[in-house]
């Protein structure tokens, strides 16, 4: 089963290739769209990993980890990432929607999404958080957009 990481590797390669800016806050959202989508169109996950709903969004806290070193500025890494075609096709249908926003972008638009604020429940916008936000609520959530959009 692929991980985090390579979804990641993809979306760093694909930033390297287009001369674009991928923050790890960035990274981040665009892995955490990857995977609700893949949930709901596919009905399982993409990678085993589970987020978090931190603060400013969804956060895979290991993935976080491995990148905290760029803080806000642009992951420069050499990637060559190895998926199978169909994931690199789907990954390449997240970017055509999700690439160009930037990472504030991308923050904003899951803090109006019913997964993350499920798993925030009452806290403030501002309170720290490290409650997982369930698969099930991403499928169901995403599934019910790709529903309305056919």
């Amino acid at each position: 089963m692929l991980s985090c990481f390579d979804i990641a590797t993809y979306f760093i390669w694909l930033a390297n290739e287009t001369g674009s800016f991928v923050s790890n806050l960035k990274l981040q959202k665009l892995v955490y769209y990857a995977q609700a989508w893949h949930l709901a169109l596919n009905e399982e996950p993409l990678f085993p990993e589970e987020f978090e709903a931190w603060i400013h969004g969804p956060v895979i806290p290991t993935l976080y980890q491995k990148y905290k070193k760029f803080s806000w500025k642009p992951i420069e890494e050499d990637a060559n990432p190895e998926l199978p075609e169909e994931v690199s096709e789907f990954l390449d249908e997240v970017a055509q929607e999700y690439f160009a926003c930037d990472a504030y972008e991308l923050e904003q638009m899951t803090h109006f999404e019913s997964p993350w604020n499920q798993a925030r429940g009452e806290l403030p916008a501002d309170a720290p958080s490290n409650a997982v936000i369930e698969k099930k609520w991403m499928k169901e959530y995403y599934g019910t957009s790709a529903e309305e959009e056919d």
